[in-house]
């Protein structure tokens, strides 16, 4: 199983609360210009997780007008930036177990990291800026998981050169 873990985009400074941020208009188009990429790769997505935070939110909107995803999100409480990694880690491998293709998760910093080390014991917490995507293969019959590939949208923008 993929689990892609995407960090929401760019998001404004000024807001009532953390909770209440919403994207900029670079954060929507980097996070669009990200689902296309990964909507050529045909990711198969049957679940997504999300923050309930405006700016995750946001993003998986518009990462749904780019990539083909369930009509279904479920947000969790446990996605906000200070999450319990391994409550959600737990979660994604019972999705694995029972079946899942593919999960999209979008969620913030530090959590994102700490849920790639999570999954994967034998990485350190990478650093995610905004709207990178990291893909970790999950081996569900060997317990085992790995990080597949990390891209950001200025190595994308680069690539594209």
């Amino acid at each position: 199983m993929q689990v892609y873990i995407m960090r929401h985009g760019d998001a404004a400074l000024q807001a009532a609360s953390d909770a209440a941020r919403a994207l900029t208009q670079k954060g929507s188009d980097d996070s669009a210009l990200m689902a296309q990429w990964l909507n050529k790769r045909n990711p198969a997505i049957d679940n997504v997780l999300v923050s309930p935070y405006l700016r995750a939110q946001q993003t998986l909107q518009v990462v749904r007008e780019n990539l083909s995803l369930p009509m279904q999100a479920e947000v969790m409480e446990m996605l906000t930036p200070g999450g319990n990694a391994t409550f959600v880690a737990d979660h994604i491998r019972d999705l694995a177990v029972m079946g899942a293709n593919a999960v999209l998760v979008v969620s913030h910093l530090p959590l994102v990291g700490y849920l790639v080390s999570e999954l994967c014991p034998h990485e350190a917490p990478p650093m995610f800026i905004t709207s990178s995507i990291a893909c970790i293969e999950i081996d569900v019959g060997h317990h085992k998981a790995h990080l597949d590939w990390m891209l950001s949208p200025s190595q994308l923008f680069s690539m594209n050169q």
